[in-house]
């Protein structure tokens, strides 16, 4: 697996420099620049080669190659958050940025066969690597799994609470930003959870609401 950008690079060999398998880079480094590689295998590659590997993405010059394996999760923890049908690869690595910092104890990612880890450890910035995260495409079965393990169910939508209830084992719900949470999942929903507008505008973009709620949902139960 091959993943690039200047920030994501340096996560990797800062924290798991143990799967780095060769970098490459494609722009003029000073020597103090090349310190921080000295013990990994490095290459320099023209930046024709750097725009195909990269998509004519903003690869900042920089790539890893990396031995990188979906690990298999337990469903524990007392912060879970839940994801339904959020497909866009931004909007994923934002959420997944927050919740690890934030201490969320697992991520579920349903509505999606395969996950594109590659991109989701570009996008997080390499926050995907540490994160508990499990791929589960029927969302409905999950819930119902975590209401047997004794999990209170809270939705993010319109009209609800501002504020969580206190319970010791959590799941966060979020949909979509076109459709948000369908109506099968919030049947199943304990309760709503809302963020506030000051002012009249539709919405927030998922990932920054995310942040909001899963600060609430760590913080405030």
């Amino acid at each position: 697996m091959t993943v690039y950008g200047k920030r994501v690079v340096e996560y990797i060999i800062q924290k798991h420099p143990n799967i780095v398998k060769e970098i490459l880079i494609a722009k003029k480094l000073s020597k103090n620049e090349l310190k921080k590689f000295k013990n990994f295998k490095v290459n320099f590659i023209d930046n024709r080669l750097a725009q195909k590997m990269s998509h004519n993405g903003n690869h900042q010059g920089f790539f890893a190659k990396i031995n990188f394996e979906q690990k298999e999760w337990d469903i524990c923890g007392n912060n879970i958050l839940v994801l339904e049908n959020i497909t866009d690869m931004g909007n994923l690595g934002a959420i997944t940025r927050s919740a690890y910092a934030f201490g969320i104890d697992l991520m579920i990612i349903t509505g999606i066969k395969n996950l594109k880890w590659d991109r989701l450890i570009r996008t997080s910035a390499g926050a995907a690597i540490d994160m508990k995260i499990i791929v589960f495409e029927n969302i409905l079965e999950m819930l119902n799994i975590l209401k047997t393990k004794g999990y209170l169910l809270i939705g993010a939508d319109f009209n609800g609470n501002c504020k969580p209830s206190r319970k010791e084992k959590t799941a966060l719900i979020l949909g979509n930003e076109g459709e948000g949470l369908s109506k099968r999942v919030k049947e199943k929903l304990n309760e709503i959870l809302t963020i506030e507008m000051k002012r009249n505008f539709d919405s927030l973009n998922v990932s920054a609401a995310a942040a909001i709620l899963i600060d609430r949902i760590v913080n405030e139960c």
